[in-house]
């Protein structure tokens, strides 16, 4: 790690900024996470939307200057690596995988990353078409699966701008429930480690599902885990926070759920758990999912720098308590525009809270 940060600061990435096939079947000739982002609309009074990306403009990652740019920004501002959303359907399927086959070969830029499986089947009414059909399944065919996708991102794990923990390269997974063989595959993928002279693989959970404690994800084998505590609030709110929610649909006449990131942004910590060495815990810029789900996204309003800087304050002071290597943090996320959590500057707060990253993150 970068010894002069408070932290260890992981960006999760998201590769869709580029057109692909498959894409423009399911959604449109040309299809591009900008496509939701651009077509947003304001629900209510105050709503921010649309979202109008600043400095870097609408980009498309096939162009290496952008993927340069993003780069510079982020090291500038305390990032220490990206975490780049990995596609692996099972029996070889991948996609949108060649940003990062391109920083891979290209050894540019020269800018710290990892993996981090994205193991869920793609529907339809997740991505704001009406219907809710599988686009895309997620498979788990087995062994010679597990080993096949092992050898595709071997070449990753070897390169030395991988990002590692304990000396092993940090993968993580996003569902850690949906593969019921589980431990058999991190089994695999740790023997495979040891055959190509890696010292081992330090398998991250993520974990969204309240329903899920750390410990369960630790019992599969990984070796840390890594909780967004999105929705954490609602599993605490008030009996009175749920008439006035109810009373908002009547009101605006949407089906739309809409609390201030100051209100949210409380529940997005654990005290306890935050402080362990195998706990990473999250950064959340912001949430709004309307421009991908419409009407039936949550949204988070009022998510300033001012209340943003309290969150990453509040998380840097956990994580200050553990080994340097171990004080992880990812950030949901670096770019994802059409859910309303991102970090790159746009045209209403700019720099703001990439600038407030900065000055909490890098030790005067």
């Amino acid at each position: 790690m970068i010894n002069n940060k408070k932290a260890r600061i992981i960006a999760l990435y998201l590769p869709q900024f580029h057109p692909i096939p498959e894409n423009d079947i399911w959604w449109g000739k040309g299809f591009t996470e900008w496509t939701n982002v651009g077509k947003a609309k304001p629900l209510f009074k105050g709503h921010y939307q649309p979202r109008i990306p600043a400095n870097l403009g609408y980009y498309d990652l096939r162009v290496p200057e952008t993927r340069k740019a993003q780069a510079d920004m982020a090291r500038e501002h305390g990032v220490e690596g990206f975490c780049y959303w990995h596609y692996w359907f099972g029996n070889g399927k991948r996609l949108l995988e060649r940003p990062f086959n391109e920083v891979l070969v290209s050894k540019e830029p020269d800018f710290p990353f990892c993996l981090a499986w994205a193991n869920e089947s793609w529907k339809g009414i997740s991505h704001g078409l009406k219907n809710r059909n599988v686009l895309i399944e997620q498979l788990y065919p087995g062994e010679e699966d597990y080993k096949a996708h092992f050898y595709s991102v071997l070449p990753a794990f070897k390169d030395k701008r991988y990002i590692t923990v304990d000396g092993k390269p940090f993968f993580m997974i996003y569902k850690p429930f949906d593969n019921n063989d589980i431990v058999v595959f991190i089994k695999t993928w740790r023997k495979l480690a040891q055959q190509n002279k890696l010292p081992g693989i330090y398998f991250v959970g993520h974990s969204n599902d309240p329903k899920y404690t750390n410990e369960d994800i630790l019992s599969l084998g990984f070796d840390a885990v890594n909780p967004v505590r999105l929705i954490q609030y609602f599993h605490v709110r008030t009996s009175l926070q749920r008439i006035l929610r109810k009373m908002n649909r009547v009101i605006n006449g949407i089906y739309v759920v809409a609390y201030p990131y100051s209100l949210m942004s409380k529940y997005f910590h654990d005290d306890e758990d935050d402080i362990k060495e195998n706990i990473f815990p999250s950064i959340i810029p912001g949430w709004d999912h309307s421009p991908r789900s419409g009407k039936n996204g949550i949204i988070m309003t009022d998510a300033t720098p001012e209340y943003f800087d309290e969150h990453v304050k509040k998380i840097l002071s956990l994580v200050s308590r553990k080994q340097n290597e171990h004080r992880i943090v990812i950030i949901k996320s670096w770019n994802e525009w059409a859910e309303g959590n991102y970090m790159e500057p746009d045209l209403k707060w700019g720099m703001k809270h990439l600038e407030v990253l900065k000055t909490n993150i890098l030790c005067r």
